[in-house]
């Protein structure tokens, strides 16, 4: 299940171009080699549907992006979750479902993106997702009014990506075809770990205030 239509040239040029960025990074594929990789017998192919790189970038997402936030949203509204563990089950229920469909690279193409520093690419999301998501973060929030906004910030950015991430690695598994846990194991486990590490009670260490500076340097929840 996919979001944007597209042609089949156009579907299969973003499906090469997220097999190989996730595969190489972004900066180790050129478009030529995304044409090649899609089948494409004119050298300017990408070029011609994309533009850029960029564009290409966005493509992936809007390719990949609209099924995963329904399905999100599928999964908050059928369990309308009223505590942590709930509200991280579907967060990590989604993503684990689309790590596990077949040809998908996307979540290793999200980390990609964030480790080579295009984290900029991800914030030019929809306005209506990005207001979903930030709503959802605030859901999380409430269930954690033991930490301070900083730091609570910070933990909720790190669950996040550990739950990209351990899709990502699962997801890159399979397409080696190396064995993977069990899903139903790798949810619970998950969870577990994430309802763990954001209830932890925090250290003195991790309590001491931020300067203005330092506060602008904590990340706040991947949109994703």
């Amino acid at each position: 299940m996919t979001g944007t239509s597209l042609s089949s040239t156009k579907a299969e040029i973003v499906t090469a171009a997220e097999r190989l960025f996730a595969l190489h990074g972004i900066e180790g594929v050129s478009l030529r080699q995304i044409g090649a990789e899609a089948g494409a017998g004119n050298n300017s192919a990408v070029q011609y549907h994309f533009g850029s790189k960029d564009r290409l970038i966005d493509a992936v997402i809007e390719f990949r992006l609209p099924a995963l936030h329904a399905r999100r949203t599928q999964l908050l509204e059928r369990h309308r979750p009223g505590d942590l563990r709930g509200l991280l089950m579907c967060q990590a229920l989604a993503i684990l479902e689309q790590g596990d469909q077949p040809g998908s690279h996307y979540l290793g193409f999200i980390v990609t993106l964030r480790q080579q520093g295009h984290q900029e690419l991800l914030d030019r999301l929809p306005e209506e997702v990005r207001a979903v998501l930030h709503d959802f973060h605030e859901r999380l929030g409430v269930h954690l009014p033991h930490l301070p906004v900083h730091l609570r910030a910070h933990r909720l950015a790190r669950a996040m990506t550990l739950i990209v991430q351990t899709a990502a690695d699962r997801e890159r598994a399979r397409a080696l075809g190396r064995p993977v846990p069990p899903f139903g194991l790798e949810l619970a486990d998950l969870v577990d770990s994430l309802v763990g590490s954001l209830l932890a009670t925090p250290s003195p260490e991790s309590l001491v205030p931020l300067t203005e500076d330092e506060m602008a340097g904590v990340a706040w929840p991947p949109f994703i």
